[in-house]
């Protein structure tokens, strides 16, 4: 009876046990589509570049480190409630670490390396100033181009007894020496047009606001100039500026975490900024303009994390190419990270900051072709080509009531960051 029912026995076991087998492998393609789907979406990790040792890349880690009580401090000091700060050199990540809370109403929560940024007027070098220059470099504008071709009712500058200045250029624009004003009041842009606005009638509006210089004499921070650099391109292109920014920065560096209007499932990662009626915005643009133009603007409306920005800031080093994805040419790339010949006294780049009074965020260690920006909201960035560093730096200064602060803090940190530096 044993050598009868023996074999069939043993052929049922070998049946089961592949059948087992075929629903562990099921099984696991299941867990891996998931975990495939995990790394997809979440924002967090994103390991676009790869992590060293600050030794590796010729850095102190005990020097660098001293960022830590720095950063730890100020919190406790109510500067600001939370930050990430992420430091890269030479095509690594040597230093990537969050502090504190990205949340404290309406309760508290703690802050991660993968949280996502309303970066404010960080949209204004890396997606309004690098999509001009991506059309420069098709020739589909040029930086002398007179803003009247793209806004024929631009009203110039009126200099005594009412003499026209002479025209408004493109470059005009990317540098902050247009003449325009620096703002506008909302609350009149609201009235006339409700509570939402296409870019092309902002700029229609924007048009016809009294320039307070004539182009070229004078260094005023604008956003009125990059709202109108943005209706520019759409003129040319046909798209809105974020249609246009993922397909030709965001999708070929793959960055996929980085985005006008952050999509719902993202929700969970979006540090909150100003608290209005009792409720932060979150994943709502904090600038005012930018809410009106329904979170698209060339002046601010991007939200994005450390790491995706990290790759922006090497494609930059790199001379506006990423593994293997071209986003500018390396002349663009120096063109906007020049101070402008036309208005040394700018101290600013196409769309960058090198050296003019906003530039704090870049200590006083770095040298002087070094360059990067700032926002409002708490967030920056800056690129130092000579040592081929990078830091990113943002924090959620205006949760929940607009009282924090962070410029000294952004110096310090850069101050420390670079002088970690131990061979060139």
């Amino acid at each position: 009876m044993i050598v009868r029912f023996g074999l069939p026995f043993a052929q049922t076991m070998i049946v089961l046990d592949r059948k087992r087998n075929k629903r562990m492998k099921v099984a696991s393609r299941i867990v891996w589509a998931f975990v495939c789907l995990l790394v997809l979406f979440s924002p967090s990790r994103a390991q676009c570049l790869p992590d060293a040792k600050p030794e590796n890349v010729g850095m102190c880690s005990s020097h660098l480190y001293r960022v830590r009580p720095l950063i730890l401090d100020a919190i406790d000091r109510g500067d600001f409630p939370g930050a990430v700060l992420l430091v890269g050199r030479q095509g690594h990540i040597v230093f990537r670490e969050a502090f504190g809370l990205s949340q404290l109403i309406p309760e508290r929560r703690s802050m991660d390396t993968g949280m996502i940024f309303d970066l404010a007027s960080l949209t204004k070098p890396i997606v309004t100033a690098t999509s001009i220059m991506i059309l420069v470099e098709r020739g589909e504008i040029g930086l002398w181009d007179k803003v009247t071709e793209y806004v024929p009712g631009y009203i110039p500058y009126r200099g005594k007894n009412a003499r026209e200045g002479q025209q408004t250029r493109i470059w005009h624009l990317l540098t902050h020496t247009s003449g325009l004003p620096s703002y506008t009041e909302v609350k009149e842009v609201a009235g006339k047009f409700d509570d939402h606005v296409s870019t092309e009638s902002l700029v229609k509006y924007i048009s016809q606001l009294e320039k307070t210089n004539e182009p070229g004499k004078a260094f005023v921070y604008s956003c009125l100039g990059f709202i109108t650099l943005a209706h520019i391109l759409e003129q040319v292109t046909g798209k809105e500026i974020d249609l246009f920014a993922q397909q030709n920065i965001f999708d070929p560096l793959q960055m996929n975490h980085t985005f006008f209007n952050p999509p719902e499932e993202h929700r969970d990662y979006l540090v909150p900024t100003q608290v209005y009626d009792g409720k932060p915005l979150i994943g709502i643009a904090h600038d005012p303009l930018t809410r009106l133009q329904s979170g698209v603007s060339g002046n601010a409306g991007l939200f994005s994390t450390v790491d995706d920005l990290s790759v922006f800031a090497q494609m930059m080093l790199n001379g506006g190419t990423f593994r293997g994805h071209r986003v500018l040419s390396p002349l663009s790339v120096d063109r906007m990270t020049t101070v402008y010949p036309e208005v040394p006294f700018s101290g600013r780049g196409l769309g960058w900051d090198l050296d003019s009074s906003y530039a704090t965020c870049g200590g006083d260690v770095f040298g002087p072709n070094s360059y990067g920006h700032t926002g409002y909201t708490g967030t920056s960035i800056w690129i130092d080509p000579d040592t081929a560093m990078f830091v990113i730096f943002l924090t959620n200064r205006i949760h929940p009531y607009d009282e924090g602060t962070v410029i000294s803090m952004r110096s310090k940190v850069a101050n420390i960051v670079a002088s970690s530096i131990t061979t060139k």
